[in-house]
């Protein structure tokens, strides 16, 4: 498909979501930008809803970046232990507290360039911290649900996040960038699921080269 006809597509796909699913929001609950970056940090390989679960005792332990940073890491595995991969993202949360507060004087950063020197954040984590908390859209978070509907709606070809990033900005408007991510998260939790996707009355039958293939 030309990019014309896939900008064209694109821009279908959003309005038609838009209608069913408004402005969503990230679902992971959060009151300052490092409570997104840490609860965001957790939610790798994890559901939002478990992550949310984790994050309420967590916040309430550990009130402030200092205290996470000075937090003592076997403690700390304990407590995110339930997320998985809980020795990695204790150590990344963890050393990006400390980096957060002897680099940026105790502010997490608010540019692509800056979030990703600390560990444990990429594109998609720094993407999520830029445009649901400091309302900037420098680029589109690609997660699992993401992945999946681009893929099946036809956007890209690729499974690789960072192309498929790209490929999805230059079709895209960059206002939109943020719903993209949000819209396709919505609609992949609740219709087009990784097994047995209801297509059956899916508001994007129409668009979607994958239908009828369940």
């Amino acid at each position: 498909m030309q990019k014309e006809d896939l900008k064209n597509k694109a821009e279908q796909i959003i309005t038609t979501l838009k209608k069913e699913y408004g402005d969503p929001q990230t679902a992971l609950k959060h009151n300052t930008a490092h409570q997104l970056l840490v609860s965001t940090i957790l939610s790798a390989q994890c559901t939002d809803k478990r992550v949310n679960i984790v994050a309420e005792d967590l916040f309430k332990k550990y009130q402030d970046i200092e205290s996470f940073a000075d937090a003592d890491p076997k403690e700390f595995e304990k407590d995110i232990r339930s997320t998985g991969f809980y020795r990695n993202k204790a150590k990344n949360i963890i050393n990006a507290s400390k980096m957060i507060l002897n680099d940026f004087k105790g502010k997490v950063p608010d540019t692509m360039e800056n979030l990703i020197k600390l560990p444990g954040v990429a594109r998609k984590t720094a993407n999520i911290v830029l445009s649901e908390y400091y309302g900037k859209n420098e680029g589109i978070a690609v997660d699992t649900h993401v992945i999946r509907l681009s893929g099946r709606l036809g956007l890209t070809e690729s499974k690789n996040p960072n192309i498929i990033e790209k490929d999805l900005m230059k079709i895209t408007e960059k206002k939109d960038w943020r719903n993209m991510t949000n819209l396709l998260i919505s609609h992949g939790r609740s219709i087009c699921v990784a097994r047995n996707p209801k297509c059956d009355g899916c508001i994007l039958y129409d668009l979607c080269i994958s239908k009828g293939k369940w």
